[in-house]
């Protein structure tokens, strides 16, 4: 079994909750709020990603953790968009972790998005090598487009839900967005954000008719190539579902938290 630190828990949850509000700070309507052991970064997007509560302190009482969690669910019930609470399993300690379903079956919350988070100092990285694959970086709302376009397919979103989900100043200039092409179509994407002095790998998505041919990991390693050698940087970060899992074992991450997304379930 692998010893899992407990600054890399903590370290987790931080490079999640700061790389969140990286990425949605300069949208129109963010709240940004952290208080009460939560931390809330809401865009209030169509994309449900983007409209995220973190529990942020780790938490060993049952009432408390009830608190938060009722705490967050009324906040999502005046937003107009749905979104998500993010509880990191290695936060919950003596009854707070027995009580947890308890406490969200009475809130109608349900698992939506199972991630592990990952950390590493995986470089040098061999350079992506893959005969049908070209990839150019992220450079035009165009390319944007195509990026959202991926990322809603990949994860079942309904496509309009990535309208203006990618704000482009950032995803084209401050990001090391990257998308491969197969015959000239996009197929996949990852993009890699500098992130108080770590590189955290995010929006890795694959069209599911491009799966299972190595696109993935060809696009991952280029992207993460490229901001190492324009930052120095070699610590990564990254949160993955367990599809993706098996991919960063490969490139030398290793597991450090277990982080679950819930939402509210219909009335």
């Amino acid at each position: 079994m692998a010893i899992i630190i407990e600054s890399e828990v903590s370290e987790s949850i931080q490079q999640f909750t700061s790389s969140w509000e990286q990425i949605v700070e300069d949208m129109p309507g963010v709240d940004l709020i952290d208080s009460s052991g939560l931390a809330v970064r809401w865009a209030d997007s169509p994309f449900t990603f983007w409209n995220a509560i973190f529990l942020s302190e780790p938490v060993a009482d049952a009432r408390k953790l009830d608190f938060r969690i009722s705490t967050a669910v009324t906040y999502m019930k005046g937003k107009a968009h749905a979104g998500m609470i993010w509880i990191c399993e290695e936060y919950l300690n003596g009854d707070a972790s027995e009580k947890l379903p308890e406490i969200l079956k009475k809130e109608k919350l349900e698992p939506a998005v199972s991630t592990t988070g990952m950390a590493g100092e995986i470089f040098p990285l061999r350079a992506p090598a893959h005969p049908s694959l070209q990839i150019e970086r992220v450079s035009d709302e165009s390319m944007l487009r195509k990026n959202a376009d991926i990322n809603c397919e990949a994860y079942g979103l309904p496509r309009e839900w990535g309208l203006n989900a990618l704000t482009p100043k950032f995803w084209t200039q401050e990001a090391y967005s990257y998308l491969g092409y197969e015959n000239g179509r996009a197929v996949c994407t990852a993009s890699v954000l500098v992130n108080e002095g770590c590189l955290f790998l995010a929006l890795v998505a694959t069209r599911p008719d491009a799966r299972k041919k190595g696109y993935g990991e060809a696009v991952v390693r280029h992207a993460l190539r490229r901001a190492h050698e324009a930052t120095g940087l070699t610590r990564t970060i990254l949160h993955a579902t367990e599809a993706g899992g098996p991919i960063y074992r490969r490139l030398g991450y290793h597991d450090t938290a277990r982080i679950v997304a819930y939402s509210r379930s219909e009335e």
